[in-house]
């Protein structure tokens, strides 16, 4: 029953906030009190709540300061090298655009975190995304999708749950999966240039200047009854320009309300003369985020104290005067409000889902119901199983209450503990998008774009990758 009733609970959870029916908020609060009612443990939802938010409070902690340095650390241009490095590159076609978000994405990844991966990413791209009106939900499901392969390095977390689990070496684990984690990573960037080139040729293509350019004329505005619409005219300069012609309403001329304003809004990112930046303290600056994200690779401290650490230091040397500091923290509020909030919510989901051991049932279930001539191949099914074991429940609970189970069921066909381990690591690409990952709600967050349009773009090709991953690992006899 209690097994049923968990994939129900999930199954509603998801449906709602695909159709738009609940808020993600919402839905992670109110669906598993409603069900944890139904299973008849109602009384217990309290303790379920506050065993929840007691384990994610630390992550929550750490989103909240980690949002408040990085949105310094951009306010102040640490990042704006990276950014015109990248815009170089993509020369604002829609193609390269999508494949250097694959790339800074993957990049990034190096340091372990998916919620500073998001962040960095997200900062770097949305600007260039907002200007030339590309999908959002194109960067988020791309940047979602490497930095799930990227999470597989032994201080991503997965490998060393796995090592921890069946008390194996982390680097006996990853290193010989490496061809098959590389190949998926080209499946990402294959993946990119793919939807790269809908993009292209949805919009067109752009030089680098006239995307760059704010004047009214050249301003991106969406199409719409009685607004303005695209046309697009020949520069002579290796790309068609993207120009603006009346239709009704608001002619060209006009500041063409607010479509206009809200563009250069969203782009300021890239203003070169914003009053935020620090120039002189930019080798400070990029000295720190070093050194905080060298002793978050190192574990100095716990993560949460770092950026706490972090952020209180950020704003003092960069922003010594308490109405500075003021005007920086309320200017990314609503961020940091949005995803703790999220975290939070995201708590009731996880404790009610644990508490009433709908997990431990699903994962049984799941278990038991893989017929025994499967054994000899266990390596292969925890792969397969990885995928949506991971992505409905935590890493914790797949990695030390599932593989255990699924490594003695392959031990007792000569199956090596090392070949299931590597393979449980495949399905990270689609866990990166669970909703019980607190990092995604960064980058949704970050990117304005709703979780579900998100998880409805995104679950396909993080599936399609995941399987890649596995082909790769099986034609290679890693797994």
């Amino acid at each position: 029953m209690l097994t049923i009733l968990g994939f129900a609970m999930i199954a509603t959870f998801l449906v709602l906030i695909m159709m738009k029916k609940m808020s993600p908020i919402a839905a992670l609060v109110l669906i598993p009190a409603l069900f944890c009612v139904a299973v008849g443990q109602g009384a217990k939802l309290g303790d379920y709540v506050i065993e929840g938010v007691g384990t994610l409070a630390p992550t929550a902690a750490m989103l909240m300061f980690a949002i408040v340095y990085f949105g310094v650390m951009i306010d102040v241009g640490l990042f704006d090298p990276i950014v015109r490095g990248i815009l170089r590159f993509c020369k604002a076609d829609p193609m390269r655009i999508v494949i250097g978000t694959a790339l800074l994405a993957a990049v990034v990844s190096l340091d372990g975190d998916g919620s500073t991966t998001f962040m960095i990413t997200v900062s770097a791209m949305y600007p260039l995304y907002k200007r030339l009106k590309m999908s959002l939900v194109v960067m988020t499901g791309v940047a979602a999708t490497a930095n799930g392969v990227m999470n597989t390095l032994p201080w991503g977390g997965p490998t060393a749950r796995a090592a921890t689990a069946l008390k194996v070496d982390a680097a006996d684990i990853f290193v010989p999966m490496i061809p098959a984690l590389a190949v998926g990573l080209l499946a990402v960037i294959l993946l990119a240039c793919v939807l790269g080139r809908r993009e292209r040729k949805r919009l067109g293509m752009l030089t680098l200047d006239e995307a760059l350019v704010t004047e009214p004329e050249t301003v991106l505005v969406g199409a719409g009854d009685g607004g303005d619409r695209l046309t697009k005219a020949p520069t002579g300069g290796g790309g068609d320009r993207l120009t603006k012609a009346a239709t009704g309403g608001g002619g060209a001329g006009t500041a063409g309300g607010t479509e206009e304003a809200d563009e250069d809004e969203e782009f300021k990112g890239l203003d070169p003369d914003r009053s935020t930046l620090r120039p002189k303290l930019y080798w400070f600056n990029a000295g720190l985020t070093v050194a905080l994200l060298a002793a978050m690779i190192l574990e100095l401290m716990p993560i949460p104290v770092l950026f706490l650490l972090g952020a209180a230091l950020a704003l003092t040397v960069n922003f010594p005067h308490m109405p500075d500091q003021r005007a920086r923290i309320a200017a990314h509020a609503d961020n940091v409000l949005n995803v703790s909030g999220m975290v939070f919510a995201a708590a009731v989901f996880t404790g009610v889902l644990t508490g009433t051991g709908m997990v431990e049932h699903m994962a049984d279930w799941l278990v038991g119901a893989i017929p025994d001539g499967m054994g000899p191949h266990m390596a292969i099914v925890t792969g397969a199983l990885s995928l949506p074991l991971t992505y409905f429940m935590s890493n914790d609970g797949f990695y030390f209450g599932v593989l255990p189970v699924l490594a003695e069921a392959g031990a007792a066909h000569g199956v090596s503990p090392l070949e299931v381990a590597r393979a449980s690591i495949v399905g990270q690409p689609l866990h990166m998008s669970s909703p019980l990952v607190p990092a995604v709600y960064v980058l949704v967050g970050m990117a304005k774009v709703e979780f579900g349009d998100h998880t409805r773009f995104t679950v396909k090709w993080a599936v399609l990758t995941s399987l890649v991953v596995l082909g790769a690992g099986i034609l290679f006899g890693i797994i």
